[in-house]
């Protein structure tokens, strides 16, 4: 089915992976793993990439603003 889909441009992976980030951002790891098969700490490692905290890459912008200024 991938590579039928692939024929006709549309990209599987990319889809996959943002069914498993949406579904990772709202459902407990445990339960994740639980619906979708996938091993526990698969299944953690996704929601912890879904909740994943922007604050150092939001200080860094900042602080490149800042050198651009100076």
């Amino acid at each position: 089915m991938t590579q039928k889909l692939g024929r006709h441009g549309i990209p599987v992976r990319t889809a996959r992976n943002a069914a498993l980030a949406a579904l990772a951002a709202d459902l407990p790891s445990p339960i994740l793993a639980d619906v979708t098969g996938m091993h526990r700490h698969t299944a953690l490692r996704w929601v912890a990439y879904a909740r994943r905290d922007w604050a150092e890459y939001l200080a860094a912008q900042i602080e490149d603003q800042q050198e651009d200024k100076r």
